[in-house]
């Protein structure tokens, strides 16, 4: 009997494929429907962020830090301007500490609802992603109202926030969160808990405890091994000492440890505790400005920092330098997405094509934060 001969393919997924969430190409070998292995091809998304930093100053840079991740901007705002009052020695009114979280926060809620949504629709499911983009509409409705944007906020400033909450809008964001709780109970039954879903997700593009540290991951995708690290707990900062609040982690309940189902899992816990986070901190708010007096030509000292902020990718840092005049000397922000990209290529080889979908989806990767 002969053997049935086989030949190894190359294919080019991206960089416009609906499955990558922006423009990021993949250049996949496989043998037939098995991949041999998929290899990143990133850089279509450059736009030369850190050096437009040292061009613009201190205060004309916030609003391209929208851009470093814009499904989740409020924390490369705070990020950013966390490291100009670090390096500037100034210190943030409670009140627009307040602000920064419970901004923050909504945003945290408003990026798993997107990257929920559309892992369930990359592997065929819908209608749970109308559901998701439904209640994410309505958060960017807040947001708006907060500070006039739905997508590039530009609403931190150095010093604080440049607006303070409007009048009834605690009461509008406290009624949403009542709305939410119930939601997410009904998101599950719809669509974590679905058999199909779960055999879809467990066991698929397993990362051990091991190789999460090895690869440098951060946020969901680190605990989603089961590792208990968040920076707003580990390494506190802004207010969040104030709060009492759980890190969830994944515990291999669907499958093996450090899967997709645990990564996607650990997205919708963290939903929850926002939600805790939010309802404290609406609460507690304390009244007072929300912005200190910095100077309009804002010249820190010389000198270096870096900042560590928990965006909704995870550890997000910022280093900045400073030379004493009103331009930075040099900028370098390190993001989640560019830990997450590293390990692609490892978990790819053996699985199959229609895996890599799924795979890729519960690293929740956004192109521009891998491109700066």
């Amino acid at each position: 009997m002969s053997t049935l001969r086989t030949e190894e393919m190359t294919l080019n997924m991206g960089p416009q494929h609906p499955s990558t969430h922006g423009v990021l190409r993949f250049v996949v070998r496989a043998d037939g429907e098995v991949m041999r292995e998929a290899i990143p091809d990133v850089g279509y998304l450059h736009r030369s962020i850190e050096k437009i930093a040292e061009k613009v100053g201190y205060h004309g840079f916030m609003p391209y830090t929208d851009r470093v991740d814009y499904v989740c901007a409020m924390f490369t705002n705070q990020g950013w301007g966390s490291a100009c009052e670090r390096l500037g020695h100034i210190e943030v009114p409670k009140r627009g500490e307040y602000c920064r979280v419970i901004a923050a926060e909504f945003n945290r809620l408003a990026s798993h609802l997107l990257s929920i949504g559309t892992m369930g629709m990359d592997i065929g499911a819908m209608t749970p992603f109308t559901h998701a983009i439904r209640e994410r509409e309505m958060i960017n409705d807040l947001i708006e109202e907060l500070c006039g944007a739905r997508l590039t906020f530009n609403y931190m400033r150095i010093g604080g926030v440049a607006w303070d909450l409007p009048p009834g809008w605690r009461e509008k964001a406290s009624a949403y969160l009542d709305h939410l709780e119930p939601i997410l109970d009904e998101f599950n039954n719809l669509l974590s808990f679905n058999q199909i879903y779960v055999q879809r997700l467990a066991n698929i593009g397993i990362i051990t405890a091991a190789e999460a540290i090895d690869y440098n991951l951060v946020g969901p995708n680190l605990r989603g091994c089961g590792i208990k690290w968040d920076i707003r707990k580990d390494i506190p900062y802004s207010v969040y000492p104030d709060f009492d609040f759980d890190i969830p982690i994944g515990n291999g309940q669907w499958g093996t440890l450090g899967d997709s189902m645990d990564r996607y899992m650990v997205r919708v816990y963290e939903m929850r505790e926002s939600v805790k986070i939010l309802r404290q901190a609406l609460a507690k708010i304390p009244s007072g400005p929300v912005l200190a007096k910095v100077p309009r030509n804002f010249k820190p000292p010389a000198g270096e920092c870096q900042i560590r902020v928990e965006s909704a990718r995870g550890d997000m840092g910022w280093y900045v330098v400073s030379d004493g005049t009103g331009y930075p000397w040099r900028v370098h922000v390190r993001t989640g997405s560019f830990a997450a990209m590293g390990i692609i290529q490892k978990l790819s080889r053996g699985l199959m094509i229609a895996d890599l979908v799924t795979l890729i989806a519960s690293l929740d990767v956004i192109a521009p934060e891998i491109d700066r």
